[in-house]
């Protein structure tokens, strides 16, 4: 697939590195050269060097040989511009655009193609936004995305002791849980599948199983002693995604935001009603002594800065705080973190990305979630095609020929999740749940591409 991106600020060069793993050719269009240099030296992409926004950009980058145009360029209004320039002089397939601003997002009516030519708005603070809050609304859950339309939910936590889990069989707790969709432990980043169900569950296990929506606080419950639901909520850094989640929060949460800069901090006071702003900085031990972070819940680090979150959560982790959770834009900081020293680590590029690959994938892909610490990811795939022009439609799953360590975790036809076996035969329109290694998204992207 032919992509143009426009940016290549940390969202623009995670895209494009994720797409150029996948063997897509994707030309990355930006205006500071040594950033576009720094890119070509880790990932083999073209670039242009030159405004997004610009015609003759556009042009030399071959715009016109494009099958999607990606915009996310730092502000909204040069990824509106640069949209409807593309689309008037070369009428991209697909537009997607990052589009932040809430005053534009709150009006979707405006994004069509007789108006702002964007077919997909991405919003990465929305994103991250509903990600921390889910993490906080269930405590103890690592990780939590939604398949199906959301009915069905992708839960990752740790198997606390003195559980109804703990030293149970899989088959002990299926009876107690029927709905639940057993897919592995996940054992140094590498998931471990649960193919005996006499198997023991051990305290400190890391569980991954997908859950009808409706019955997560009861799956949640049997993994985790019983956990008063948190009440008292800081929140490191006043930018878009605190200021965000504070809104979300604030009506159910007794929250605090800690905001260096003054000027921000008087701000989002004036618009935060019920949520108390410290003009102050959150890796000062003694301001979080005297705020009270031993009798705190959650600490939220989403300042801007990696080296302040990082500092700051394990700082509030040693004090005395019940959970963490950090945002750290650099992948390279993600796999040296302690998960002693800081509960939940998670990247921005890596959500954002991900909610853009599920556009770019073929083979009936519709969603893709990445097991954060991991090479692997979750994909829903939509089997498409007839017995005569697909490799998998009519087939059982023992003669799927699936790559080497990729999983079948659930098989949902219809708005049920099967009970499923090796002789049991795919049909057109089943959604599929894998799980795999991200270096096998390609070969698993052919296999269920329709054959013409």
């Amino acid at each position: 697939m032919k992509i143009i991106i426009l940016g290549a600020g940390h969202t623009g060069s995670s895209v494009a590195a994720n797409l150029a793993k996948e063997g897509n050719d994707a030309v990355v269009v930006d205006i500071n050269p040594a950033r576009l240099r720094e890119l070509q030296d880790s990932v083999d992409i073209a670039t242009v060097n030159g405004s997004g926004t610009f015609p003759d950009s556009l042009q030399r980058a071959n715009t016109q040989d494009a099958d999607l145009l990606i915009s996310v360029l730092p502000r909204d209004e040069d990824n509106i511009v640069a949209c409807q320039i593309a689309w008037a002089l070369y009428q991209p397939p697909f537009i997607i655009a990052r589009i932040r601003n809430i005053h534009y997002l709150d009006h979707p009516e405006i994004f069509t193609k007789d108006n702002i030519p964007i077919d997909e708005l991405i919003s990465p603070e929305t994103l991250v936004t509903k990600y921390v809050q889910s993490l906080i609304q269930y405590p103890g859950v690592r990780q939590l995305h939604g398949f199906k339309n959301n009915s069905l939910k992708l839960v990752l936590l740790d198997v606390e002791a003195n559980t109804h889990a703990t030293n149970t069989t899989i088959d002990a707790l299926s009876l107690l849980l029927p709905e639940i969709l057993w897919l592995g432990l996940l054992n140094d980043g590498v998931l471990v599948p649960i193919s005996d169900r006499t198997s023991v569950l051990q305290a400190d296990d890391q569980l991954l199983f997908l859950i009808p929506e409706e019955k997560l606080a009861d799956a949640v419950a049997l993994f985790q002693n019983e956990i008063k639901p948190y009440t008292r909520i800081i929140i490191a850094g006043g930018g878009h995604v605190g200021k965000r989640l504070a809104v979300r929060l604030q009506d159910n949460y007794k929250v605090k935001i800690i905001e260096k800069e003054p000027k921000r901090a008087r701000c989002i006071a004036e618009n935060l009603e019920k949520t108390m702003v410290l003009n102050a900085d959150a890796t000062d031990p003694d301001l979080l002594i005297n705020e009270g972070i031993s009798n705190s819940d959650v600490f939220c680090a989403l300042t801007s800065s990696d080296e302040a979150n990082i500092l700051s959560s394990m700082m509030a982790k040693k004090l005395g705080v019940k959970e963490t959770i950090c945002l750290v834009n650099k992948t390279a900081y993600l796999d040296m973190i302690l998960a002693s020293a800081i509960d939940t680590v998670f990247s921005p590029e890596k959500i954002t990305a991900a909610s853009i690959l599920r556009y770019v994938r073929r083979g009936g892909v519709i969603n893709v979630c990445p097991l954060h610490g991991t090479s692997l990811e979750v994909v829903e795939i939509v089997v498409e095609g007839k017995q005569e022009t697909s490799r998998v439609v009519g087939q059982q799953i023992a003669h799927l020929e699936l790559p080497d360590e990729v999983m079948i975790g659930s098989i949902i036809r219809g708005d049920t999740p099967l009970s499923f076996d090796s002789q049991t035969v795919i049909e057109t329109r089943d959604h599929l749940i894998l799980v795999m290694p991200i270096k096998r998204s390609t070969e698993v992207e052919k296999y269920f591409q329709v054959v013409v």
